[in-house]
């Protein structure tokens, strides 16, 4: 059955499961919300908002710097799930969206995208049976699914062969390595499972890859290492599969995927890119980062070659004109508490903010100036979250600033683990601005 279509963005009438959102708002239309331009002054705190101009800015970064090295992009639409802002990505130059989940391609479907990558090994009958119908019902659809073990082969080939399917279904040999998450350990392991995909009439080989963010979390010797030395299999992967013309589609794809080692994987597979095909198969080297869309001010701030605060970047990154990131999402939160000298309690917590990677960052105090805001929050820092409140504890210089009622703007880490906190994302002109104005709001699905 298909996918019933989704409520356009700004046909969604405001109510009070959005969080943030003033009552004044219910019942009317995101549309009409951005018509109006309200300040984030008559929202509620806590609030998560995304800096429209910085959203676009950053697509536009990335789009460049792929381009540069004739690179497609696929990006992680499980970062969002906002089908907004993967039209978003798509209108600027992304090939497909990439998903985790036969849920998540459902929502897609919904969405009416019709070019998927599911990065993940399709296991679940009713998501195989289901991917099946789409694709049978839909000859536009373009989606490839990942397999790492000939087990995964057989469990799909045997699923669809009992539904009826009778579109072959493109997969893509997952690469692992020992100590990282899923796919076949070692090239030859990887070798058996593109064979057995070959050898079943119901799929199609389309590429290879794997996820190499699984394997380091920083920018050391050491760990930088381990992607260059994963990479490489992949690599020996690919032209391994092409020489021994396994590869069954028109065109394939090597595709690797975090937002952290772009520079890397681009130094890496960057020369298996083969447009005209002329060693072999045409191929196309596929990155599928999707948190650069709103970047962060902790761990990505940290180790992307696109930011300048990074280290250990590929030498090609570090000139002054080279495509930049900024973290266009930031939490607005209010002290609702000043129990103690020098300590402020603020009104998110876990339910509100990401803390997997690194707690909040206290950036700005609004309705004062530039120097009063550096002076109030100087030597400031989050402590800990609970799931209403933050502790925020203050300099030595500053421990009576932040009176109750004090609105203060937070740098957050990680993208992944802060949109799915919200249903309904506003759209802000600029985050910088004393009183930030709403253009428009993003609804998520999580």
């Amino acid at each position: 059955m298909a996918a019933p279509a989704l409520t356009a963005d700004h046909d969604v009438v405001i109510g009070p499961r959005h969080k943030g959102f003033p009552a004044g708002t219910w019942g009317t239309t995101v549309g009409e919300l951005g018509a109006r331009r309200p300040t984030l002054a008559e929202f509620s705190t806590p609030l998560l908002t995304l800096d429209t101009g910085v959203v676009d800015a950053n697509l536009d970064a990335v789009r460049r710097w792929t381009a540069e090295r004739g690179l497609d992009l696929a990006p992680h639409g499980k970062t969002t799930m906002s089908p907004t802002l993967w039209r978003r990505m798509l209108d600027r130059g992304a090939v497909a969206i990439t998903l985790a989940t036969p849920w998540q391609v459902q929502v897609a479907r919904a969405a009416g995208i019709r070019s998927i990558m599911l990065a993940n090994t399709l296991v679940d009958p009713a998501g195989i049976r289901w991917i099946a119908a789409e694709l049978d019902a839909d000859p536009d659809l373009a989606l490839a699914s990942w397999v790492d073990s000939v087990e995964a082969v057989r469990l799909l080939a045997d699923v669809r062969r009992a539904a009826g399917a009778v579109r072959p279904q493109d997969v893509v040999v997952e690469l692992g390595a020992t100590g990282g998450r899923t796919g076949a350990r070692g090239v030859a392991a990887a070798l058996d499972v593109a064979r057995a995909v070959v050898a079943s009439p119901s799929l199609r080989l389309a590429g290879c890859g794997g996820y190499e963010g699984a394997l380091a979390h920083d920018r050391s010797d050491a760990a930088l290492a381990a992607v260059r030395g994963y990479l490489a299999d992949v690599a020996t992967l690919h032209g391994t599969l092409l020489a021994e013309g396994l590869y069954e589609t028109d065109r394939v794809v090597v595709t690797e995927g975090g937002s952290a080692y772009l520079d890397v994987v681009a130094d890496e597979l960057g020369p298996l890119v083969d447009p005209a095909g002329e060693r072999g198969t045409p191929t196309s080297v596929v990155l599928r980062s999707g948190a650069y869309i709103a970047h962060d001010d902790g761990f990505y701030r940290g180790i992307s070659p696109l930011d300048g605060g990074a280290t250990g970047v590929s030498r090609n990154d570090t000139n002054a004109d080279a495509p930049r990131l900024s973290s266009a999402m930031h939490a607005f939160v209010r002290v609702v508490s000043r129990p103690e000298p020098g300590l402020a309690l603020l009104d998110g917590g876990k339910r509100d903010l990401p803390f997997d990677e690194g707690l909040p960052v206290p950036q700005r105090v609004l309705g004062l100036g530039r120097e009063a805001s550096e002076a109030a929050l100087a030597g400031a820092r989050i402590t800990a979250l609970n799931d209403q409140h933050a502790f925020l504890h203050l300099g030595p210089a500053a421990r009576d600033a932040l009176p109750v009622g004090s609105v203060v703007r937070l740098g957050l880490s990680h993208p992944c683990t802060a949109f799915d906190k919200w249903r309904l994302v506003p759209l802000v002109e600029d985050a910088a601005a004393d009183d930030p104005v709403v253009v428009d709001a993003v609804a998520t699905y999580f």
